[in-house]
C-alpha cells in the first residue's frame, strides 16, 4: 500500500505501508485483497504525522568515460539504437567530419575496453569544466580509472573526443543526426568522468497513522542533493528504468510536523521472473563472463538477429524456436564449447600465443583433437 502525502507547504511525495500495531509488513505480507482493504480503509481514516527523519551523507562517483561496451549500453538504453548502428555512426565520428572546412576525426578509436585517457586529454577537460562549470565541480586531483573486464586488452584509450573544445552544439550542425546524438553523448560523459563527485543526504522519514485505536506505520525513502557535481552533466541509465531511492527526491520535513493525505493506492504484487535481456543488458553479461572483444559484440547480436534465433519485442531479446532448437543441438553435442568460460579460457590461451608464451600449433593441436571427435 502506498500513500500520496503532502507537506505543510504542499510538495507531495509517496510512503509506503510498513507496519501496523507494532508488527512490521514487508511487501508481500498482505495476502488477500479482503487485508488490503482493511488498511485502506483505515489509512483513509487516519491522521498522519512524521515520527522521525534521519539523513546520511552520501558520495557518488563519476563513472569512466567510455569503452565499446558501455559505449553500446548507453545508446541502447538513452538512444535506443541498436548496437551495430551505434559501431557504424561511431565509426563514422572516427573518421572524421568537415568542420568548417577541416575534416578531422571527432573520437578517439571506438573498439577499445581500455578506460584510461590521456594526461594531456585530462588537463584539458579539467581546464574546460572550470571555465563552463566554475572550481567547484574540479577535483583536487585528476580521476584515474582502471578497467574490471576480463581479458581486457588496453592498448586503446577509453573513447572520448578528439577535441574537447568542440562542443556538441557547435558541430551539431556538421553532422548527421544520429551521429550528433552520439558525439553528445560521448563528449558528456568524457568531461562528467573528470568532475567532482555529487553530495547527497540519503533520507529515510517514517511516518505514525493513526486510524482510532489503530497506528499505522508508513516510510518514505529517497535522496536530497547537496552538490550535484558530476550530476549536473550525466547520469548512467538502468536497464530497469524502474524508480530507485537514488532518484526520488524526497522535500524537507520535520519531526512532529502533521501531513495531509492526498490519496491511497493498493496495488497487487506477483513474484516475477527476471525480465528478459535487452541489447544492452546482454552486451553487459558478454562482458562479465568474458565473451568475445569490444569488435565482436555488436556482430554476435546482429547474428541473433539476422538468423531468426531472435525476435525484438519491446526492446527485449525474445529466444524464437529456431534459437532453441540450435541451442537444444549444441548442448547435446558440443557442450564444451558453449559453456560460458570456453571462450573466455580460449581468449586467455590467444594472448598467451600473441605473448610467445604459448606454440600456437599446439593451441590448435589441442583444440582440433577434441572438436574432430565431437564432430
Amino acid at each position: 500500500l502506498v500513500a500520496t502525502l503532502a507537506t505543510p507547504r504542499g510538495e507531495t511525495f509517496e510512503a509506503r505501508l510498513v507496519g501496523a500495531d507494532g508488527q512490521k509488513i514487508q511487501r508481500l505480507d498482505i495476502g488477500s485483497g479482503a487485508e488490503a482493504e482493511a488498511f485502506k480503509q483505515a489509512l483513509n481514516a487516519a491522521t498522519f504525522a512524521v515520527a522521525s527523519v534521519e539523513a546520511k551523507p552520501a558520495k557518488r562517483h563519476p563513472q569512466p568515460p567510455f569503452t565499446t561496451s558501455t559505449l553500446q549500453q548507453e545508446a541502447s538504453r538513452k538512444l535506443g539504437f541498436a548496437p551495430a548502428h551505434t559501431m557504424r555512426v561511431a565509426q563514422r565520428l572516427y573518421e572524421g567530419a568537415d568542420i568548417g572546412g577541416d575534416t578531422a576525426g571527432l573520437i578517439t578509436y571506438m573498439r577499445t575496453d581500455g578506460v584510461q585517457i590521456a594526461p594531456e586529454a585530462i588537463n584539458s577537460i579539467r581546464q574546460l569544466i572550470g571555465a563552463d562549470y566554475g572550481g567547484d565541480y574540479v577535483p583536487n586531483a585528476p580521476r584515474l580509472y582502471q578497467t574490471k573486464a576480463k581479458n581486457a586488452q588496453e592498448a586503446h584509450e577509453a573513447i572520448r573526443p578528439t577535441d574537447l573544445t568542440r562542443r556538441p552544439r557547435e558541430v551539431a550542425r556538421y553532422l548527421e543526426s544520429d551521429q550528433a546524438k552520439l558525439y553528445e553523448l560521448i563528449w558528456l560523459r568524457a568531461v562528467a568522468s573528470q568532475m567532482e563527485s555529487a553530495e547527497l543526504e540519503r533520507t529515510t522519514v517514517d511516518i505514525k497513522a493513526k486510524a482510532g485505536a489503530r497506528t499505522l506505520d508508513l516510510r518514505a525513502t529517497g535522496t536530497v542533493i547537496k552538490f550535484d557535481g558530476f550530476l549536473k552533466l550525466y547520469q548512467e541509465s538502468r536497464d530497469e528504468e524502474g524508480e530507485d531511492e537514488e532518484s526520488r527526491r524526497l522535500p524537507a520535513m520535520n519531526e512532529g510536523e502533521a501531513l495531509a493525505r492526498r490519496s491511497i493506492a493498493a496495488t497487487q504484487h506477483f513474484t516475477e521472473p527476471p525480465p528478459r535481456y535487452s541489447e544492452a543488458s546482454l552486451v553487459k553479461r558478454m562482458e562479465e563472463l568474458g565473451i568475445g572483444r569490444p569488435s565482436t559484440y555488436a556482430a554476435i547480436l546482429q547474428v541473433l538477429k539476422d538468423r531468426g534465433y531472435v525476435r525484438m519485442d519491446k526492446r527485449r531479446l525474445v529466444p524464437e524456436d529456431k534459437g532453441r532448437l540450435v541451442i537444444a543441438f549444441l548442448e547435446s553435442f558440443f557442450a564444451r564449447y558453449v559453456e560460458y568460460d570456453f571462450t573466455a579460457d580460449l581468449e586467455e590461451q590467444l594472448d598467451r600465443v600473441s605473448n610467445n608464451e604459448v606454440a600456437w600449433r599446439e593451441l590448435l593441436r589441442d583444440f582440433w583433437q577434441g572438436f574432430t571427435g565431437a564432430v
